[in-house]
């Protein structure tokens, strides 16, 4: 009887029940057990092999996306980001108020899909306009678009803005103004620092995969070393967390960085930027980052070491700084996502990935991460000078094909006169 009422129940009264289970789960774990750390927990073997079994999966898939290049890589990231938003909308979803709303999912999703639109627009222009120049109608239909995106973008906000008001009901202001401030926080939380992934990614597959990399090893490892040697917890947020797995996961992470750095820097379609939207392996210069250099090891190594001097990629160097962030302040991502369910009263945003939770879990510290590589990588690594695929990139995208003509002559004519 009870397998046919939970059939026969509605979608809204499943979530309702899901929601339930995971708020008690979660209150189980964190009040009702005394020793909540996985060395203490009886079932950690099985949850050990479903982590680990969907992990392999979850590696084996990032690892073909990446091989196959920087588009589709940015549609990976398009993807997780819808699969994160659906998350984060459903937190506040009330089934009662829902059905006296049938539109509010639409107005949410039309917010999300112009931010998205807006947000890629901006990212993406130059390098579309640098696919299309050999096509005249595209390439006039692409600068068209792209002159008047941020007006269509804008229109396409107030349209949802109008949508909301006109759909506004007595007795549920105060859930369809939730919803609306709830809306554009995720907006903010999903796109601002996403953004900076897919601009890493056009920066050179390193810059993204390098730090996506660096968050994965410590997040193993701050589970294998607290699942075998953890005792002493770390942070209230976060129960299950120990300061073994955080010191050994910290070590591994920094050692990791200095050795992955070696090996991804002498692959140039890593290093390599790509400045249009075209799929073709890449090939260019070597950016001196990426050109080993010999290093001489200190004094203080101890005379049985076999090698007195050995070859360093420079950007081995940066990538120490990358491999201390990941360890020690990316984290925080995490305790701030525990904090954040515990308000909810749920143990995880999902159950899309099995022994891992959701999309958004598996996130919180990636996102933290890909916003200091950007910021690490324009202050101390990319060169600020003007360059002329700079200006070129300027030209193509803003300057009609009648004005570049006319900016060739004029060239033209200085040139001759000089």
């Amino acid at each position: 009887m009870e397998e046919e009422s939970n059939v026969s129940s509605s979608p809204s009264t499943r979530l309702r029940h899901r929601k339930q289970q995971r708020s008690s789960s979660a209150e189980a774990v964190v009040d009702g057990n005394p020793s909540p750390l996985l060395v203490n927990d009886q079932n950690k073997y099985k949850s050990f092999m479903v982590r680990t079994y969907s992990t392999i999966w979850m590696i084996g898939g990032f690892v073909m996306v990446v091989y196959m290049g920087h588009l589709y890589i940015t549609a990976m990231v398009l993807v997780i980001q819808i699969f994160m938003a659906k998350e984060l909308f459903n937190l506040l979803r009330k089934a009662p108020e829902d059905k006296c709303l049938p539109g509010i999912k639409h107005l949410n999703w039309h917010f999300f899909f112009t931010a998205m639109l807006f947000v890629y627009g901006r990212i993406l222009s130059q390098r579309l306009a640098n696919t299309v120049t050999a096509d005249q109608f595209l390439y006039r239909l692409v600068s068209g678009l792209i002159k008047y995106h941020m007006a269509i973008c804008y229109l396409l906000y107030i349209i949802g803005f109008m949508w909301f008001i006109l759909t506004l009901k007595k007795k549920m202001y105060k859930y369809q103004f939730g919803q609306y401030a709830w809306t554009h926080m995720i907006l903010i939380v999903v796109f601002t620092q996403s953004s900076f992934t897919v601009a890493n990614i056009f920066e050179g597959i390193f810059w993204f995969l390098l730090p996506a990399s660096l968050i994965i090893i410590n997040d193993i490892f701050a589970y294998i070393f607290g699942f075998f040697f953890g005792r002493t917890p770390l942070i209230k947020l976060s129960p299950k967390k120990t300061w073994e797995g955080f010191i050994g996961a910290s070590v591994t992470t920094i050692i990791s960085a200095f050795f992955l750095a070696n090996i991804m820097g002498r692959f140039l379609w890593l290093t390599c930027p790509r400045q249009d939207l075209s799929t073709g392996w890449l090939q260019c210069d070597a950016d001196p980052l990426f050109k080993p250099e010999p290093f001489t090891l200190p004094a203080w190594i101890p005379g049985w070491f076999p090698w007195k001097e050995m070859e360093v990629l420079p950007v081995q160097w940066h990538s120490l700084c990358l491999g201390l962030f990941a360890s020690i302040i990316a984290p925080f991502g995490g305790f701030f996502a525990s904090g954040f369910k515990r308000a909810f009263k749920i143990k995880d945003f999902g159950d899309s990935i099995p022994g891992h939770g959701g999309i958004t879990d598996r996130m919180d510290c990636q996102m933290v991460m890909a916003v200091f590589a950007y910021i690490y990588l324009q202050s101390f690594i990319v060169s600020q000078s003007v360059s002329v695929d700079k200006i070129l990139d300027q030209i193509l995208t803003n300057l009609t094909l009648e004005e570049q003509q006319a900016l060739f002559t004029r060239l033209g004519q200085m040139i001759g006169y000089s």
